[in-house]
């Protein structure tokens, strides 16, 4: 979820077992009757507060986890989408915070790299361009922190 005019993106964080909060991109299950692309917009604002409109997919990352004692198969549709309204909030029980993030900082501040590659394809989309995978232009700070707020609005 990209908010173009102020050059950020909306992510969430969540705490692992071990209670270390990661930061990651928004995503969730297709309900029954929805495409990928619904189920992105659904997702994204759940998660977020933020509505979004899908401009691409960028692609699909598959993975495993343990819920219980059973392990489960996730399939994510990730798609390019820019902020048409709401407000930035972490109502949702499954997220512990939600943020605003300069595009610029991603990839120091996601913790999965299958992830930060998709981020880094679609930015070169959204430039128009091919970039070949390399690091996100403007990415000059380590270790840095997202920025919390409301709306779409950074002050």
């Amino acid at each position: 979820m990209i908010d173009s005019a102020h050059e950020l993106a909306a992510i969430i964080g969540r705490l692992d077992r071990r209670g270390r909060l990661l930061w990651s991109l928004p995503k969730g299950h297709i309900e029954p009757g929805e495409t990928p692309e619904q189920t992105a917009v659904r997702e994204v604002t759940e998660e977020t507060g933020i509505i979004g409109r899908v401009v691409t997919a960028i692609g699909t990352i598959d993975y495993w986890f343990v819920a219980g004692n059973r392990r489960i198969h996730k399939t994510v549709h990730h798609f390019l989408m820019d902020a048409v309204g709401g407000e930035l909030s972490d109502e949702d029980v499954e997220v512990t915070e939600v943020a605003w993030v300069p595009l610029g900082e991603l990839d120091e501040v996601l913790a999965y790299a299958d992830e930060r590659r998709l981020v880094r394809r679609a930015l070169s989309l959204r430039d128009g361009g091919d970039h070949g995978g390399a690091g996100l232009a403007g990415s000059e700070r380590l270790g840095a922190r997202p920025t919390r707020g409301s709306g779409t609005e950074q002050t």
